[in-house]
């Protein structure tokens, strides 16, 4: 069992470059609904935690490592994912309402039917991320590199797809109405029916 508000403490020391600080080591742990609303975990290290229904509203996780974690149901309303690493992570229903996702790495993630409305995803990569049903409604995805990704049935009304990369990207059945596409990148995509850009 790990002693998170010590690591959470010493995690906060080496961020501000204490000596005694330790960056937070939490690979593979067991955080099944933990409570870290407005957390500190900065380039803290959960490559494989298990962090399904935890609530992470507010927290800080820019720079973080999540390769793999299991994120499912997981609440982070609001949360800084900015530069985060979430290759191959699991976030089924997971909450990112307006979370900052800028630059974040979300290839192969898996996020189906997760809420990223308002959420602000410039410059992420999202390549083979699968989205189904996903609700990225008004989501900032300016240039957001989405080749290969499976959005079929994604919510994608107002988003700002703007200079997108979405080559080869899979939208049948897709919600495009009052999408900004300006300038997206849009070969080989599998668009929705009647789609008129």
């Amino acid at each position: 069992m790990h002693d998170l508000p010590e690591i959470l403490r010493l995690h906060q020391l080496w961020l501000d470059g204490d000596p005694t600080g330790r960056r937070a080591d939490l690979v593979g742990a067991h955080l099944v609904g933990a409570h870290l609303v407005d957390a500190n975990l900065t380039g803290a290290d959960l490559y494989g935690a298990d962090l399904s229904g935890a609530k992470l509203g507010g927290a800080n996780l820019s720079r973080a490592y999540l390769y793999g974690a299991d994120l499912t149901r997981a609440t982070m309303t609001e949360a800084d994912l900015s530069g985060a690493h979430l290759e191959g992570a699991h976030l089924y229903r997971a909450d990112l309402t307006r979370a900052n996702l800028t630059g974040a790495n979300l290839s192969g993630a898996r996020l189906r039917e997760a809420d990223l409305e308002e959420a602000k995803l410039s410059g992420a990569h999202l390549t083979e991320a699968n989205l189904p049903f996903a609700n990225l409604t008004d989501a900032y995805l300016y240039g957001a590199y989405l080749e290969g990704a499976y959005l079929e049935g994604a919510y994608l009304e107002g988003a700002h797809l703007e200079g997108a990369h979405l080559y080869g990207a899979k939208l049948a059945g897709a919600h495009l109405e009052g999408a900004h596409l300006f300038g997206a990148h849009l070969s080989g995509a599998t668009m929705p029916e009647g789609f008129d850009q």
